[in-house]
């Protein structure tokens, strides 16, 4: 597929050999983990320039923009790359829920170890 973003990001990023890079959204003031989605070259275009968070759904294998059916729409505040350039670190304001449970993290339920 064809994408609009700016070849000097796309150049930069290392992508799965599906052409993805996992996208980590981060509540902007808190810094809350929210969620972990996935991205192609135009789920990251549109991220950046609608200030709406679009991801590429594996099972689906379409496009989603967060909130579109549920509402809780995630507002960009930064998009920033790892240094690797293989992970993609989005800030947002959460509107309601992250996860697709209702939660408001995916991070709440299955805590495998507890900080001494």
């Amino acid at each position: 597929m064809t994408s609009n973003l700016d070849p000097a990001i796309a150049a930069r990023l290392k992508r799965s050999p599906d052409g993805l890079v996992p996208a980590i959204a981060q509540q902007y003031d808190t810094g809350e983990v929210l969620m972990l989605g996935w991205m192609d070259d135009e789920a990251l275009h549109r991220t950046l320039t609608t200030g709406r968070c679009t991801y590429w759904s594996r099972s689906r294998r379409e496009y989603w923009v967060k909130g579109d059916t549920s509402g809780h729409v995630q507002h960009v505040k930064s998009v920033a790359l790892d240094c690797d350039a293989d992970t993609v670190l989005v800030k947002v304001d959460q509107v309601g829920a992250a996860c697709h449970t209702g939660a408001r993290t995916c991070f709440d339920e299955d805590v495998l170890l507890l900080g001494k």
